[in-house]
């Protein structure tokens, strides 16, 4: 460890490994290091022993949940979005070869007290109790608009600017129920609460086609999901960056960031000091850089059969919209089973999470906990959610944003294009890799 880095990156979450795979293919010599003997740090995918290490102080895990390696259980809940930008990057690097994906079967959302599918097809929205008759005859005209609305085409505006108008405006223009505004802003729009309705509404028009893009690409729903758990998206970026020449270092606890004259020079473990001129980490490994935005709750659910009133699917979102259940933030819930290979035969996982906004946060997420059915057991916490007080600019230590309480990757990768242009100076504009034969041809020849 006692060497010359150009980068030493400290976490192994996604933002994280995205980071030093990308730095390592333009020829950075990186350090990678956590303080975990498992890849993925607050985005990791846990097996049962790990769990119960992390939720029960080590306790055992029941014989009737089967064997531990069956098991790998996500900290976070999130999807892909087919479209998405994650998609994107995972393509272009080529981390795709690692990885098996698998759609998630559907997408639901709560209304007055049912939970009822989000249409996938034309037959699924004629055939959908969301809306009325007439209601689904002007939800049709404003979604022809958006899908043909050109920022600079004026006549596809109708008199309305999008990068002007309030997203209210938008609504009213078009007559729109307030169930169908909760539903088009938070099942399609993915907005987690209202504010949105006051901002210009270019930002939701993009949000609604990125979600009927994801949506056309496979067709049932927009999300993707990794085989074995989203644990694998780190671990895949950390081979990639291995291949390129990144040094990996698990169970590595680090004991101080170094400066001199008010810049970073190294990272200390115990007697060893890794030198460097930047440093890469997540808020856990530099709390005096990072204030608290918000909290999150997620409880990890164990089910032994799919949630009720979803067709028995292997796979779902559920959103309850604030506005059903009295709350400012949605609630989200993500579901995968067996299928996925993230637990064992015949059971299911379901992971419940919003924002915290009382002092009872095991309260707010009741109205999820109660549509899952029997909850063979549950795993509870509650993270802060952090983000860097300064650019990094001046001692370049660079913070990444903890993981949100969104339900998919967009805003994790907004975080990695802004921590690259930071760290880089330049904007991340992706290449496409080497093919993998070209790879062993370039490293033979060496």
């Amino acid at each position: 460890m006692d060497e010359q880095y150009d980068v030493v990156v400290m976490g192994t979450g996604l933002t994280e490994c995205i980071l030093s795979g990308l730095l390592s293919i333009e020829g950075k010599k990186v350090l990678h290091m956590d303080r975990n003997d498992y890849y993925g740090g607050e985005s990791a995918s846990l097996n049962l022993s790990q769990l119960f290490k992390k939720f029960r102080d080590g306790e055992a895990p029941s014989e009737d949940f089967g064997k531990d390696r069956d098991y790998n259980v996500d900290l976070i809940p999130k999807f892909m979005m087919a479209n998405g930008e994650l998609v994107k990057i995972l393509t272009h690097t080529d981390v795709t070869r690692y990885l098996e994906f698998k759609q998630i079967a559907g997408s639901y959302v709560y209304r007055e007290g049912k939970i009822a599918k989000v249409p996938a097809t034309e037959m699924e929205a004629v055939r959908s109790p969301l809306m009325g008759l007439f209601e689904k005859r002007r939800a049709k005209k404003f979604f022809e608009y958006v899908q043909t609305y050109k920022q600079d085409d004026p006549s596809t505006h109708q008199g309305m600017d999008m990068a002007i108008t309030p997203m209210e405006a938008v609504y009213k223009h078009f007559g729109l129920e307030p169930g169908t505004i909760d539903f088009i802003g938070h099942a399609l729009a993915l907005h987690l609460e209202d504010s949105y309705l006051s901002r210009p509404a270019l930002e939701t028009f993009e949000r609604i086609t990125l979600y009927m893009s994801s949506m056309a690409r496979w067709g049932k729903s927009p999300y993707l999901y990794p085989l074995y758990g989203l644990g694998e998206l780190p671990q895949g970026f950390a081979r990639l960056s291995a291949i390129y020449g990144g040094t990996y270092m698990l169970d590595k606890k680090v004991d101080e960031i170094v400066y001199e004259n008010g810049k970073v020079v190294g990272v200390r473990s115990g007697e060893e000091t890794a030198k460097c001129s930047q440093v890469i980490c997540d808020p856990s490994y530099a709390p005096n850089k990072v204030h608290k935005v918000a909290r999150v709750i997620r409880a990890i659910c164990l089910l032994r059969g799919p949630i009720p009133n979803t067709d028995g699917v292997d796979s779902f979102q559920l959103i309850i919209p604030q506005n059903q259940v009295n709350r400012q933030n949605d609630i989200y819930i993500a579901g995968v089973s067996a299928s996925h290979n993230v637990c064992e035969k015949n059971h299911y996982l379901a992971i419940v999470s919003t924002v915290v906004e009382t002092d009872n946060p095991q309260e707010e997420i009741q109205p999820g906990l109660a549509l899952l059915g029997p909850i063979v057991d549950k795993f509870v916490s509650i993270a802060d959610i952090c983000e860097p007080i300064q650019d990094g600019a001046n001692d370049q230590v660079f913070v990444s944003k903890s993981y949100d309480a969104t339900s998919h990757f967009e805003t994790v990768c907004d975080d990695v294009k802004d921590l690259y242009k930071r760290i880089t100076g330049n904007e991340l504009v992706l290449k496409q890799r080497q093919t993998q034969e070209e790879e062993q041809k370039e490293m033979a020849g060496q």
